[in-house]
């Protein structure tokens, strides 16, 4: 340690880094540190007072009363004394204590008389700071307002290790995220590796099923396609798992044929029945045939507690059962049962048996197999429809497991199959560019396609497809998202942004996670149809998107909405574009304005007016940035943020004024 003119305590070194943890040196001022000088001032009674922290040269203050001071040189202090000492240190007349007989402070600035200090103490023994109350009259304090600075002291260190605690909470949660992040990475990856493959494996088995067969070769095809879907089960459970524990697994609501649901789900399973176990199917006579709900979740549910079943019963039946509970005017309440007459559940295991990782006994696990996520998963998807889920059991002699679920009626019900075949006529003769690097699967789809009736080619990635792209005309893009060179989202990308073109745009991928549709709808894709699909799915989409009317652009600008609320009168529509590109301007620079200035009263008011005019030609993202401004001037506080949003506002509504003011009905 150099030579120094200041008491130096025996554990410096560790007072230093100990103080240098909590990070609060050179911090802006902050009201709580603020009202704890205060309240020191008002304790003892005392014109001035200081919340500081010391470190190997200066006292720094976090917050003063009674004058105004950021720091001091360390031996020209009080509190350098202070520091050395394990409590309070009380100077009721400076002129009489030898330690400062030559400090400045005593006879020049403040010309301290009164001193109190207390250390600010960490938990683990070091001073790093002090509380202090100074007058500068000759005084002294009672043991109260002593005790007074105490709780003041503990008080100011409880916040000092919050704050560290926060920080450290603050880091493992970034680490969490970013382990979230590479789990789902991972997760992606290898469900678009085992996918990719899967989707040759069920596709073309599919496509072989329709061709002459014999019986032999169609039991052998069907049992090629009961293991492809069974794989498929396994994927979806984990990645459902993976989606339920990000509290983002969506359960849809589309009308469906719940007969015709549980009939698919029985036929699915009845291939893996042995033939010592009688299968069977019960279906109450008074069980309405549409209903509206998540079929896909439903046939995930029995089949899961099917294929426990089948796993755990030798000989014996298996039986589903679903019956209608209860009907009202809008909704029918059903029970669902699979019973089987398997090993059973001890009694002290069913409490358990729905948790994750969890078999009845070590033994199953060895004998039968399975990952324990299964019944987890089916008592999520199960809640997450609103209804619930019950075990009954005897070891020995076989299990219940039943579940009650509501599903809405279904007022109208167009036949899917007439509406496939009516829209497959209509869309005869489509040019279609299908962007697949994988070899299998440009061969499924070739195959799938042409069944259609559609002219068909093929880009290997994403490059190649843009080259063909600008050289033919197409009807449709049909967009894998892993591509070499250049993937699906960037092929969009330059579609969308750089070719300006709204050719419609379906996502065929293996990728499966949370938010992945989303996010091919938010760069600009029209639809989605996740691989292994199949022949009625992906011209269900294409259907759907092929028939949607597109939206009525000029220059990349939405006219659509402006033409609807017109019903396309042409003399208004030219009159609300010439009054927004009169308009528009003039606002623009008022607003900007109005933000340098910090005058939220004006910022609210333009905003305000403004965003009526915004949706009209359906400028969202601009209208989420005013938005933003509009609420920052309400809560009279302008973040780094709004300058930002100011900037691209000027130059995305400047670009929007620009193309309009060149339209021409």
């Amino acid at each position: 340690m150099p030579d120094t003119k200041f008491p130096i305590p025996r554990n410096e070194k560790e007072r230093l880094v100990a103080l240098r943890r909590y990070n609060i040196i050179d911090t802006l001022p902050e009201q709580e540190f603020d009202d704890i000088a205060r309240l020191v001032a008002y304790i003892c009674d005392v014109p001035a007072a200081h919340v500081s922290f010391i470190d190997e040269r200066r006292q720094w203050f976090k917050a003063t009363v009674g004058f105004e001071a950021t720091e001091v040189e360390r031996d020209t202090t009080f509190c350098q004394y202070t520091l050395m000492d394990t409590d309070m240190w009380v100077v009721p007349d400076a002129t009489k204590e030898p330690k400062l007989i030559d400090n400045p402070n005593i006879y020049d600035g403040f010309k301290v008389r009164f001193y109190a200090g207390i250390p600010l103490t960490t938990h683990d023994g070091y001073n790093i700071g002090t509380i202090c109350a100074i007058d500068h009259i000759v005084r002294d304090i009672n043991d109260e307002q002593k005790n007074a600075l105490r709780i003041l002291a503990r008080h100011v260190m409880s916040q000092l290790e919050l704050r560290v605690r926060n920080t450290e909470l603050d880091k493992q949660k970034e680490i969490a995220e970013l382990a979230i992040y590479a789990k789902d990475s991972f997760l992606a990856n290898m469900s678009h590796e085992i996918r990719t493959p899967l989707n040759a494996i069920i596709g073309f088995t599919e496509l072989i099923g329709k061709t002459e067969l014999d019986a032999t070769q169609k039991e052998y095809i069907q049992n090629v396609q009961t293991a492809g879907e069974s794989l498929m089960l396994i994927i979806n459970d984990i990645l459902d798992l993976s989606k339920i524990e990000s509290g983002q697994l969506i359960i849809e609501s589309q009308p469906f044929s719940l007969r015709s649901a549980l009939k698919h789900t029985y036929e699915l399973m009845k291939v893996k029945v042995s033939n010592a176990i009688e299968f069977n199917l019960f279906l109450d006579a008074d069980l309405p045939d549409m209903v509206m709900g998540d079929r896909g979740r439903l046939n995930q549910i029995l089949t899961n507690l099917t294929s426990n079943a089948i796993k755990f019963t030798q000989e014996g039946d298996i039986t589903i059962s679903v019956k209608k509970i209860t009907e009202n005017d809008n909704s029918y309440t059903l029970r669902f049962s699979v019973k089987d007459t398997g090993i059973g559940i001890a009694e002290d295991k069913l409490e358990t048996i729905f948790d994750r990782f969890t078999q009845a006994e070590e033994s199953t696990t060895r004998r039968f197999g399975g990952t324990g996520l299964g019944l987890n998963i089916v008592k999520q998807l199960v809640e997450l429809q609103h209804g619930v889920i019950n075990v009954k059991s005897t070891f020995g002699r076989g299990s219940e497991f039943y579940f009650i679920l509501s599903y809405n009626k279904v007022f109208t019900q167009e036949k899917k199959v007439q509406k496939a075949e009516q829209s497959i006529k209509k869309l005869k003769h489509l040019s279609v560019l299908l962007f697949e690097d994988n070899i299998l699967n440009q061969k499924l789809a070739r195959s799938v396609i042409d069944e259609f009736g559609f002219d068909l080619d093929i880009a290997n990635n994403g490059e190649e497809g843009i080259e063909m792209f600008l050289n033919k005309r197409y009807d449709l893009l049909l967009m894998d998202l892993q591509m070499p060179v250049k993937d699906g989202y960037q092929t969009t990308e330059y579609i969308r942004c750089e070719l300006k073109s709204d050719i419609p745009i379906i996502a065929m991928t293996a990728h499966s996670l949370v938010g992945e549709q989303q996010k091919c709808f938010d760069i600009g894709m029209n639809g989605y149809v996740p691989k292994p699909f199949k022949q009625v799915e992906l011209l269900g989409e294409i259907n759907r998107v092929m028939n949607k009317k597109p939206a009525k652009q000029f220059k990349g600008i939405d006219l659509s909405y402006l033409l609807e609320m017109s019903c396309e009168d042409q003399n208004f529509v030219n009159e609300m574009i010439t009054l927004f590109v009169n308009k528009v301007p003039n606002e623009i620079d008022l607003l900007e304005n109005a933000v340098d200035n910090k005058d939220y009263d004006a910022v609210r008011k333009i905003a305000h007016n403004m965003k009526s005019s915004l949706p009209i030609f359906r400028l969202d993202d601009l209208l989420k940035d005013l938005t933003l401004l509009e609420k920052q001037a309400i809560d009279t506080n302008f973040t780094d943020e709004a300058d930002e949003k100011m900037n691209k506002l000027r130059k995305g509504l400047t670009d929007t004024v620009v193309k309009l003011s060149t339209y021409k009905s």
